[in-house]
């Protein structure tokens, strides 16, 4: 049986962005675009009305810009996965956005084919962690958080010595399969550990596992 379409919906305040991406994305396989939004406010009521399996956020809007609708909308859905888009990989509020929930960020000169990647990473319950953007962002905006609490060193010490190091190889940015060849173990393996990091620390998914492990200074700015 074929597999069911991946169903979007694009928020972005621009007409020519929302209709850009829309082409995009349709002219891809395996993707539906299933409706659109202007605003942080009408996203957050499309996704109540059309349950997407991935939200292509934009961050700044009018009347709720993307940060706080993302927050509100993986508040109400813990499974609600989030792809912020924006046109600078160190936009002030990427990192806030990752922090709210969001699963991963793609930049907006993206191409068709890393838009529709993004797409089915994001929707596949992985994070969408570039190491080429997303390393130097973290890297910047761990800088301007606050210093390490307590509590979260705390919590890294439920964490077995394997388990911390997977941690870091994820705030890296790299993926399972990478992780398991860095290691020289089994990928299902890592997959495990992944898991037991995530329910040890009740974190969502990888990109709130590696906003952690910037926070808790696991991995420090280069």
């Amino acid at each position: 049986m074929t597999e069911p379409a991946i169903r979007v919906l694009i928020v972005d305040d621009q007409m020519m962005v929302r209709e850009g991406f829309s082409v995009l994305l349709n002219a891809m396989p395996g993707i539906e675009v299933v409706g659109e939004a202007v605003d942080g406010r009408e996203a957050i009521s499309q996704v109540a009305a059309l349950r997407p399996d991935v939200v292509l956020m934009d961050i700044r809007m009018p009347e709720l810009n993307g940060l706080e609708a993302t927050r509100e909308i993986v508040a109400a859905d813990a499974d609600a996965k989030v792809l912020v888009l924006t046109t600078f990989d160190l936009d002030e509020y990427v990192y806030q956005a990752l922090r709210a929930g969001a699963s991963g960020f793609l930049l907006k000169d993206a191409s068709a084919r890393q838009l529709a990647d993004g797409v089915r990473v994001v929707a596949a319950g992985e994070a969408l962690l570039a190491p080429s953007v997303t390393r130097r962002l973290l890297s910047e905006f761990s800088r301007l958080s606050d210093t390490p609490k307590p509590t979260g060193r705390a919590v890294v010490e439920e964490l077995t010595d394997r388990e911390t190091e997977v941690l870091v190889l994820i705030a890296q940015g790299l993926s399972n399969a990478e992780i398991a060849d860095r290691l020289v173990i089994a990928e299902s393996t890592i997959k495990t550990h992944v898991s037991r990091i995530l329910v040890k620390l009740g974190l969502r998914d990888r990109t709130q596992a590696a906003v952690f492990a910037y926070e808790a200074r696991l991995v420090t700015p280069s």
